[in-house]
């Protein structure tokens, strides 16, 4: 054990020693150590609050996407709303137009027919006054001549045939 005991000397050098690692101990710990430690809480607190503000923005994202979300599917319905609006609209446009043809097409139908019965009717006055104008040729000839029955039925034959083959004027 001899050879042990050179190495640890009870001297002044030894308290010393002891000395000068309290001092740098005490200095260590007043300029160095507490500094650290508030930089190494400051820094922790700020990554909390970092993560704590990351953690906010993203509920916030969420929160408006959600209320976006529903502002589309909102918007969505609005928007099938207005397009079955408007398609009643147009179908009651297109039944009310529709009405509206069929109601000219009746008038014109009916007007129509009211010029034909005028047209008809003119037609069978003018007729009236080019048969009463053959009866009169057809007495004059018969008058001419002063023939005899038999020879009255043929002229009344002949004027009837040329009327037949004569086209009628309006």
């Amino acid at each position: 054990m001899e050879k042990y005991a050179d190495l640890i000397h009870l001297d002044w050098t030894l308290l010393m020693v002891a000395v000068n690692i309290l001092i740098l101990y005490v200095i260590l710990k007043h300029f160095f150590f507490e500094k650290v430690h508030h930089f190494m809480l400051d820094r922790q607190n700020a990554v909390k609050d970092a993560f704590d503000q990351a953690e906010r923005t993203n509920q916030m994202a969420d929160d408006r996407l959600g209320e976006y979300k529903k502002k589309l599917a909102g918007m969505e319905e609005e928007g099938r709303e207005i397009i079955k609006k408007a398609k009643i609209k147009a179908d009651a446009q297109a039944k009310e137009i529709v009405d509206e043809a069929n109601k000219k097409a009746s008038e014109m139908i009916l007007q129509a027919q009211r010029e034909i019965e005028r047209e008809r009717i003119k037609a069978v006055s003018e007729m009236k006054e080019q048969i009463a104008g053959l009866a009169v040729y057809a007495a004059e000839k018969i008058i001419e001549r002063q023939l005899d029955v038999s020879g009255q039925d043929e002229i009344i034959q002949r004027v009837i045939d040329q009327a037949g083959n004569s086209e009628w004027q309006n």
